[in-house]
């Protein structure tokens, strides 16, 4: 077995009827996978039994891997901590409710030795008219913030080179911002289509408020970071 230069995080908070369907997708990538790859579990502090799952899961298969939280954090923590956590090359990211598919890593993968950062931008989406609706007017806004050119940063499929991943200074909310985050350390963004699916287990976490409201001030936030993020290059060193 090849060591994992690709680490995936998968955020998870009370996903124990999706978990299954991960073990499953993932050990059907794993032989495939263009990058060889692990996984990532970050536990968000949840109520259900997804925690003894993952633990089971983890015990069968070394490419599991685990982390798990006191209490639930959120989101942008979860992707975090798994950041810092990351000991590989490159760290991907995707979401408990397989709403995007492993398998598109590998459409990833033919761009990361060339990009920094290479997100799916979701085509064939089976989401709601509010859903949708809600989802492209917050990445209007977040481009008028940005400039960063992406269509769907919020798509939960991204591939991101550790060293550039670990260097962002994460806040709530910020995980809508990676591509930009990167763009501040002077990297280079790619977005590439990949498949969607409609969620067949477990509840979403997001409504109106979280996907429009919220973002509008954290988009205020990324600006007042833009200003103050300090961006330096070591010429030589002695030490």
């Amino acid at each position: 077995m090849k060591q994992p230069e690709l680490v995936i995080i998968i955020p998870v908070y009370n996903e124990e009827e999706n978990l299954p369907r991960i073990q499953q997708a993932f050990e059907a990538y794993f032989p495939l996978a263009k990058i060889p790859s692990k996984v990532l579990f970050v536990n968000d502090g949840s109520k259900d039994d997804s925690l003894q799952m993952i633990r089971e899961i983890c015990n069968a298969n070394p490419l599991f891997t685990y982390i798990s939280f006191e209490k639930n954090c959120g989101l942008s923590a979860a992707i975090k901590a798994g950041f810092d956590c990351a000991n590989t090359k490159w760290v991907g990211y995707i979401d408990a409710d397989l709403q995007t598919s492993p398998g598109d890593f590998n459409i990833l993968a033919d761009y990361c030795n060339e990009y920094d950062l290479v997100t799916g931008v979701r085509t064939g989406r089976k989401d709601s008219f509010v859903k949708k609706t809600s989802s492209k007017i917050a990445n209007g806004i977040r481009r008028s913030f940005t400039h960063d050119g992406m269509d769907d940063t919020g798509c939960p499929l991204k591939i991101i080179k550790a060293d550039k991943a670990k260097a962002i200074p994460m806040f709530n909310g910020l995980h809508r911002f990676l591509p930009a985050m990167i763009l501040l350390q002077k990297g280079r963004i790619m977005q590439v289509p990949v498949r969607a699916f409609p969620r067949v287990a477990g509840k979403s976490n997001f409504h109106l408020w979280n996907r429009l409201i919220g973002p509008l001030g954290d988009c205020f936030a990324y600006v007042w970071m833009k200003r103050k993020y300090i961006n330096y290059t070591i010429a030589e060193k002695r030490l």
